[in-house]
């Protein structure tokens, strides 16, 4: 028979499923943030136990991969002295005339709108290893961004 009036699969239609993309870089966590992930990691299990519909189960066991994988490769930042921006430190800085603070943490426990961002945020990046008083350049300006104050993070 001809490859034309074979009846395919539905399965073959369907769009493959990834993995859920892990950051590039080391896992780099402060206290708060392996808290935040053993705390998912529960969360997922016990979700998982709770679940009849096989799509559902799928999803639950792909979203606990990526958590149980992160967990297994996090490691935890001691807390820096505060002498410069570094990992799990809150920075104050003045970036076109506006004051902000924000803290420098992992990937997975980032939340700009909190300003939690990650180490490997381009703002953070510019900023790390300055001290305070230091000018530092961001987005193609010279001196854009000045340190105000530094200190470690709360555990």
């Amino acid at each position: 028979m001809s490859v034309a009036f074979r009846r395919d699969g539905d399965e073959e239609h369907l769009e493959p499923r990834f993995e859920l993309p892990i950051p590039p870089g080391p896992n780099l966590v402060t206290a708060r943030g392996l808290r935040l992930t053993r705390e998912k990691v529960g969360q997922l299990e016990a979700a998982l136990a709770a679940l009849d519909d096989e799509e559902a189960i799928k999803a639950a066991r792909r979203e606990l991969r990526y958590w149980r994988t992160r967990l297994a490769s996090a490691q935890l930042v001691d807390a820096p002295d505060g002498s410069c921006v570094a990992f799990a430190c809150a920075v104050t800085f003045r970036l076109n005339g506006k004051v902000r603070t924000i803290a420098v943490v992992g990937d997975d426990e980032a939340e700009p709108a909190a300003d939690r961002l990650a180490f490997s945020a381009p703002l953070v990046r510019a900023m790390m290893e300055a001290e305070v008083g230091e000018r530092v350049d961001f987005a193609g300006r010279s001196e854009a961004i000045e340190i105000l104050a530094i200190a470690p993070l709360e555990p």
